[in-house]
């Protein structure tokens, strides 16, 4: 009776890590079609990658169910309750990655009907770095390597040095001509939105890490984002507004 007990126990852990499994590859497609929306002009693409949320979603909510569930039925300890509440925590992570990769997706549909601009391209090489954070975090879950995860976190700050350089790049264009200004906020939405994914990424690393470890990464987490410090210049001087 106690074998099979904990064989059932095993099987419902798995279970759960299997959800994951399916969340973090849905997940992966939906930014992945969203990029690719950005990087084509590829329409079919959004339409896909919006299509797709209502999904995560509804696999988030059965990940929470099941993980709830095996809280209170099984009462876990030590790694097998880390395990269950890392899986609750990676889902919610996923799901915001989730929305942000269809917010992505919404804003191409709009900038496909739009001029082509070059820096459409910049925002698919920072969306690549993204996807690429997103698959090694999800590795690092699956193969329980902890080493994984503290890279991907280390290497926050790569996708931040990319969004700068498009920040004051999009800045500059709006500037020098107004009439791209909407053209451009929609770009910078969707940069933004990129960031934040990666951003997601370092935090699932974390939880990866926790879940592996049973200890937290102690050194101070890498931030690179320095938009909110840019100065706005304007013929070569900062900005001012005058009442």
């Amino acid at each position: 009776m106690i074998d099979h007990t904990v064989k059932s126990f095993d099987e419902q852990l798995q279970v759960l890590s299997t959800l994951v499994a399916q969340m973090g590859g849905m997940t992966e497609a939906q930014l992945a079609s969203a990029i690719e929306a950005i990087a084509r002009r590829d329409s079919a693409a959004a339409e896909s990658a919006v299509a797709g949320d209502g999904r995560i979603d509804a696999l988030q909510v059965e990940i929470e169910d099941w993980a709830v569930k095996l809280l209170a039925l099984r009462q876990p300890m030590a790694v097998d309750l880390r395990n269950t509440l890392a899986a609750i925590k990676i889902a919610s992570e996923l799901e915001r990655i989730g929305d942000l990769a269809k917010n992505i997706a919404k804003r191409a549909l709009v900038l496909n009907r739009e001029p082509p601009i070059r820096l459409a391209q910049s925002l698919a090489r920072m969306g690549k770095a993204a996807q690429g954070q997103l698959k090694q975090v999800l590795d690092s879950f699956f193969n329980r390597n902890a080493d994984y995860a503290e890279d991907v976190w280390r290497r926050d700050g790569e996708i931040d040095e990319m969004y700068n350089s498009l920040f004051r790049e999009l800045l500059t264009y709006m500037m020098e001509d107004p009439r791209t200004i909407g053209l451009c906020t929609h770009l910078l939405f969707v940069a933004k939105n990129i960031e934040r994914s990666g951003d997601h990424c370092t935090n699932i690393a974390e939880v990866v890490y926790h879940m592996v470890k049973a200890g937290h990464l102690s050194a101070t987490r890498p931030k690179a984002d320095t938009t909110s410090e840019t100065p706005i210049f304007h013929n070569d001087k900062p900005y001012e507004t005058h009442a």
